[in-house]
């Protein structure tokens, strides 16, 4: 009896292997790299075909080293890790972002400095964690966040655009 029940987690651990396998190739295309450049960036950390293995599912990833791919993508570490409740219609949500928001540009901001724009970049970084994406050089706003964006900025919902503009922030 204790058999099966050992058989039947190592299954479950296999299938949460293959979308935390998922959930680091995501991560890694956000971040626009491919398997040779993090090998290469990294100065040979991560090696390609380990990577490569992780993201198939086919080898597991310790918890210090799941840490420092976190470390050096630049996101949370929970982020490489997929929810419970994850799911994949993440693309509508896309959809509807670009559809309506603007496009805010993420390098740009890393430039600027003030308390105006670290409350910014405070705020936009909890966008990106709230919808997974990662990828640090463009981040697509919904018109609801610019309320708060405008506040943050101290003008009316109006004048975010033109500030963000000023700013040399938004894009497009």
């Amino acid at each position: 009896m204790s058999q099966d029940i050992s058989e039947d987690e190592e299954l479950r651990d296999e299938g949460y292997g293959k979308i935390v396998g998922e959930r680091l190739r995501q991560i890694r295309r956000q971040k626009r790299l491919s398997l040779q450049e993090v090998e290469s960036v990294s100065a040979q950390e991560f090696k390609a075909s380990v990577l490569g293995a992780y993201e198939r599912g086919e080898r597991a990833i310790s918890v210090p080293r799941l840490h420092r791919l976190a470390r050096f993508y630049k996101v949370p570490v929970d982020q490489l890790l997929p929810g419970d409740d994850e799911v994949a219609d993440d693309d509508a949500g896309r959809r509807e972002a670009e559809a309506l928001g603007a496009k805010i540009d993420l390098t740009r901001l890393e430039q600027l400095s003030g308390a105006e724009a670290d409350m910014l970049s405070r705020y936009l970084r909890m966008i990106q964690v709230q919808r997974q994406d990662f990828n640090g050089r463009v981040l697509t706003i919904r018109r609801d966040d610019m309320r708060a964006i405008a506040c943050i900025l101290g003008v009316s919902e109006d004048s975010a655009d033109r500030r963000l503009d000023d700013l040399g922030l938004r894009l497009g």
